[in-house]
């Protein structure tokens, strides 16, 4: 995972309605990227939907909160639609991972990125990182607030 105090690396990625989204679009505000391995697993699900439930407490401290996964912004599209997820998603699908892999985050042997956590500061540095042992463990909601 990327080190507390790095710059966070820079990334420009189409979200759920093919919008890009940069690094740079949050400059001056913090940032809490999630990053999750697919959409529609019920793991990635139960996840997205914890996070929605402190979206109040996020905003109170300033924070955005982004999903990344390998998935195209059509699947994001669709997961945000059928689950009702109101996340932004954001679609590291080609170079598949790179942006993941950038963050430390992609596990390369499964394709896909771990369920890990990155919040970013207002200045663009790695405030906080957290990572599960394995893509199966959700990142609790009560270690993101603790962290904020």
């Amino acid at each position: 995972m990327i080190e507390v105090g790095a710059k966070a690396p820079d990334f420009s990625l189409p979200d759920h309605t093919g919008q890009l989204v940069s690094l740079s679009d949050f400059a001056g505000k913090r940032l809490l990227i999630a990053f999750y391995p697919l959409d529609f697993s019920p793991v990635c699900t139960d996840q997205l939907a914890a996070y929605q439930e402190i979206g109040p407490q996020l905003d109170d401290a300033g924070v955005t909160l982004v999903g990344i996964s390998v998935d195209s912004a059509f699947a994001h599209k669709a997961f945000r639609d059928q689950m009702g997820v109101e996340t932004t998603l954001l679609a590291d699908f080609e170079p598949k991972g790179a942006v993941a892999d950038a963050y430390g985050a992609y596990l390369a042997d499964a394709g896909h990125s771990n369920r890990s956590l990155v919040l970013i500061d207002a200045a663009g540095k790695v405030e906080w990182v957290y990572e599960t042992e394995t893509p199966l463990d959700i990142p609790s909601p009560s270690a993101i607030l603790e962290a904020i």
